[in-house]
């Protein structure tokens, strides 16, 4: 067969009747083509058709062993070459997409063409409806044409030109069947056609091309198979956004000619739409256009994401029927840059939600594999957000047992409020007052009076008991993080956002928010909390949606809030809004009978804690005790005796260590005037304070003056720096 296929060859290059001679001496077997020599008798033609059922038999069972591509070229050559009918040949596959053709095997022959055309005729896409092959195809006998010809008649295909340069004339199309299934068509370049052989050949060629394509089946689903599995398995390892983009970007660097556009995820509202994934590389050349893309919202209302999301399972878009129905949309003409023809949109799903939209660029609409990659990337990204849920609500729940562990710490009910004065009973008598109603409380006192303590007696007393009360120091907080611990912040509002953050006021839903030391809040935060106090409603930082809260407010401060609002240091529509029930707690030093108690109190919890035997107080100790002014009031006694009771040296403290007792201890017989005594008060509190005079932990905060009459008593008493500067 080798041997007849090279005097096939031979007989292509001199054309002439002597050479089929040659190649065929001994039975001198005619030629179908205009080459061969007439037929003379009736046994000519009886040989010719005895030859040409012999040949054609040789060539079915030859054809019938293809099982790749490149054995069905190499068995259509020799078969056309038997007939001597090569001068070119290609079969043109129909393209899964049913509009187009793509050549599958081809020999040019010995035609001259330039690199371009070659790429273009052998990579190149055609249409079927283009006025020529979809006549061949609608054919039921091979169709022989005329290449000027039809190019006159107005067939602008670019084969058509390209046949034009490579010198052929005539060429005749076969469309090629199998059954009902039509494959493609067989192009020959032939001068004169033997139609009835030529459809025989067709025919064989159709058989064996079917198997072929049934045999590449079959090895790309098993590749599609190996594909998704191993896929999955790295889907499997995904926990985080960046895994889940490395994953992504692999597996579609491994699908020819499919590129990633965009991923959309609906936002928690369930209405807009926001970018989640996309694919940079393929908008190269519109990156302005992208970023503005990106930077929109969009909403599962508008036509293209409605269309995907209400699909069963994807929709098959072409870029030509979008730019006539959806000219002016952004992402349809991103995609035209691309000049890719298709969009391979499919709607994310888990569990029956609808999590987003997923868009790939492509064309070759492989859709089962496809699909099979969209549901894997569904999974993936309903672990990453129930991974974030978790972690939020595992934040949550830390935040929560740590506040419940201070809390338990340090709990006071109301009865184990210390104080029997008439001062402190008429701070009973309003805590009961309050308690059970909803009113926002406001406490007043000075440092270490135990604010917290009556802020959570009011709140345990509450309906809303059963619930955790949240506390916030404002003092304690950057003025640029106080915002978002009181509304929370949604993940990427901000830089270092990194995950959303649940705010204090969500936390305390149903419940208390104790804001303590209100006094030192920023003015721009004050603006935001008073409009959550009057419209019970707040906003994360960068989030859109509006979150209704039920919360009680009681807030707390040692700054005289009216002399702030005279200073323009606190709003004045805020301290009205939060002063509805005012609680003032008295310093210690105006409760002096509640000092021993205390005392007592202190050195028993103390005593625990630390496992030291310490149970009683000496006289002396009380009486310094109770002669001490206490300008740190209830917080300092507890720290002193704290102290007293880690340095005892047996069951009975004997010694305490007061601020001042040092002085004293220098002029222990000391008797003067009232102005004396004074005098060396004032010195001690400022040496105490490191000779500060004004502002927070001032000499004249401790002294309960302003500080203008504190510096009038420094120069009415004669106090010198030198007095009180400590060395």
């Amino acid at each position: 067969m080798e041997e007849n296929i090279q005097n096939g060859r031979s007989l292509l290059k001199t054309h002439s009747k002597d050479a089929w001679k040659e190649a065929f001496p001994e039975k001198q077997r005619p030629d179908p083509s205009d080459d061969a020599p007439q037929i003379h008798d009736k046994n000519d033609l009886i040989r010719e058709k005895e030859w040409i059922t012999q040949v054609l038999l040789e060539c079915s069972i030859n054809l019938a062993t293809v099982r790749n591509r490149h054995e069905l070229a190499g068995t259509v050559r020799g078969t056309l070459l038997r007939f001597n009918l090569i001068r070119g040949f290609a079969v043109r596959r129909i393209n899964p997409d049913q509009q187009t053709v793509t050549t599958y095997v081809y020999d040019l022959g010995i035609n001259v063409i330039s690199d371009s055309d070659r790429v273009e005729l052998t990579q190149g896409q055609f249409p079927i409806y283009d006025g020529l092959q979809n006549r061949v195809l609608e054919s039921s006998i091979p169709l022989q044409i005329n290449v000027d010809a039809e190019i006159r008649r107005g067939i602008s295909s670019r084969y058509l030109s390209i046949w034009q340069r490579m010198g052929l004339k005539t060429l005749v199309g076969i469309a090629l069947r199998s059954g009902d299934v039509t494959l493609g068509i067989l192009w020959l370049g032939i001068e004169q056609a033997n139609l009835p052989l030529l459809q025989a050949i067709g025919s064989q060629i159709s058989v064996a091309m079917s198997n072929v394509l049934a045999a590449e089946e079959i090895l790309e689903r098993e590749q599609e198979k190996s594909f998704l599995l191993a896929f999955s398995n790295e889907i499997s390892r995904v926990r985080t956004k960046e895994d889940l983009k490395n994953a992504v970007f692999k597996v579609f660097g491994r699908v020819r000619n499919t590129r990633l556009a965009l991923i959309n995820l609906i936002g928690d509202d369930n209405f807009t739409l926001k970018p989640f994934m996309y694919g940079q590389a393929l908008f190269e050349n519109a990156a302005g256009q992208l970023d503005a893309l990106l930077k929109a919202s969009g909403n599962i209302q508008e036509p293209l994401p409605a269309r995907i999301l209400a699909s069963e399972d994807r929709v098959i878009l072409k870029l030509e029927e979008e730019l006539k129905t959806c000219p002016d949309n952004p992402f349809v003409l991103l995609w035209a840059q691309t000049r890719l023809p298709y969009m391979f949109a499919a709607p994310l799903r888990s569990a029956q939600a609808d999590l987003g939209t997923l868009w790939l660029l492509t064309d070759n609409l492989k859709s089962e594999l496809l699909q099979g990659i969209c549901s894997q990337i569904s999974t993936a990204i309903a672990n990453i957000q129930a991974n974030e849920k978790i972690l939020a609500y595992k934040r949550m729940l830390e935040m929560e047992n740590s506040q419940l562990k201070e809390q338990i710490k340090r709990t006071y009910n109301f009865n184990e409020i210390v104080g029997s004065g008439p001062e402190m009973q008429q701070v009973y008598d309003l805590i009961s007052l309050v308690s059970e109603s909803n009113s926002t409380v406001l406490i007043t006192g000075e440092t270490g009076t135990g604010k917290e303590l009556i802020a959570r007696a009011i709140h345990n007393t509450s309906r809303r008991s059963n619930k955790l009360m949240i506390k916030v120091n404002c003092a304690a907080l950057p003025a640029n993080l106080i915002e978002s611990e009181l509304f929370g912040h949604e993940k990427g509002a901000f830089t270092g956002a990194l995950e959303r953050r649940i705010g204090k006021f969500e936390l305390a839903d149903n419940s208390t928010l104790f804001l303590d030391e209100i006094g030192e809040m920023p003015l721009e935060a004050q603006v935001k909390l008073l409009r959550v106090l009057q419209e019970k409603e707040l906003e994360r930082i960068g989030g859109k949606t509006t979150i209704k809260v039920n919360v009680r407010i009681i807030a707390a401060t040692n700054r005289n809030l009216e002399e702030e609002v005279k200073a323009g240091r606190f709003r004045s529509d805020l301290y009205y809004r939060l002063n509805v029930f005012p609680i003032h707690l008295p310093p210690l030093r105006d409760r002096r009978d509640d000092i021993v108690p205390l005392a007592h109190l202190f050195v028993d919890r103390y005593s625990k804690a630390t496992g030291r035997k310490v149970t009683k107080i000496s006289p002396k100790v009380l009486h310094e005790l109770t002669s001490y002014p206490w300008p740190g009031n209830v917080r300092e006694l507890e720290h002193l005796i704290e102290r007293c009771v880690l340095l005892a040296a047996g069951p009975v403290i004997k010694e305490v260590y007061l601020p001042a007792r040092k002085a004293t201890e220098q002029m222990p017989n000391m008797v003067g005037t009232l102005e004396d005594v004074e005098r060396i008060h004032i010195i001690q509190t400022i040496k105490r304070c490191g000779g500060k005079l004004a502002g927070r932990g001032g000499a004249a905060e401790y002294l309960g003056m302003p500080a203008t009459t504190l510096h009038s008593k420094i120069k009415k008493l004669g106090i010198t720096k030198r007095q009180y500067l400590v060395e």
